[in-house]
């Protein structure tokens, strides 16, 4: 499912979202509606600019989603790409599904498969708390720009991405550099900053790169 700038949605659509995101159900009119049992998945988008009269989401929405990406203006070259695909007239023609439901089955049953040691478990784990003791990390000064760490779902999250990156990169194990490849993805909507973040110019992802570099590698 696709939710465009979910960030102007209603309190009370983004509700019915997290049901759906949390209890794989929605509720109308006090009558409830499964989702779909195969492949269910939120791909939301959200607008950075003119945040007046938007609804931004809670930690306990968006900590629900697995990873966050952050996209920029495209470059010159991939400006000209856009220009030539329009005008050739590739974007608005019909095209054939790449993966089928079932090829989606088979793929994360395969990622489930991946083995992961119990010292990238403990990694995993100790990079997850460092994030809820950050002013605590000996030497690091960063720490006093959060407001609130991560939650046990970045764990899951840390999980499933780093063996989905071993996988990519033809690996049947996850090793720790994968874990730091997904690191971004994982934490950047799930780590909270303070005011004086933002006053300081501090970007998320410096505060998460201090983080993961306190903790030793195994």
């Amino acid at each position: 499912r696709f939710l465009d700038e979910v960030n102007r949605s209603s309190a009370k659509t983004q509700s019915a979202m997290l049901e759906a995101m949390q209890e794989k159900h929605v509720t109308i009119g006090g009558k409830t509606y499964n989702m779909p049992e195969d492949i269910f998945s939120v791909i939301a988008t959200q607008n950075p600019i003119e945040q007046e009269g938007t609804y931004p989401l809670s930690e306990a929405q968006t900590d629900r989603f697995l990873i966050k990406e952050v996209i920029t203006y495209p470059t010159a070259a991939e400006e000209v790409e856009i220009l030539k695909r329009i005008e050739s007239g590739v974007i608005s023609e019909k095209t054939d599904p790449v993966l089928t439901i079932q090829d989606i089955n088979k793929v994360q049953d395969i990622a489930d498969q991946v083995y992961v040691d119990e010292a990238v478990k403990w990694y995993i784990s100790s990079i997850v708390v460092a994030s809820r003791r950050a002013n605590q990390i000996p030497g690091y000064e960063l720490g006093k720009y959060v407001r609130i760490g991560v939650s046990p779902r970045a764990s899951i999250a840390f999980l499933k991405m780093a063996k989905a990156a071993a996988l990519m990169m033809g690996r049947t194990y996850v090793t720790p550099e994968d874990v730091k490849v997904v690191r971004h993805q994982v934490l950047r909507h799930r780590i909270g900053l303070n005011y004086s973040a933002v006053a300081d110019n501090i970007s998320v992802e410096t505060v998460i790169d201090g983080i993961v570099n306190s903790v030793k590698t195994p």
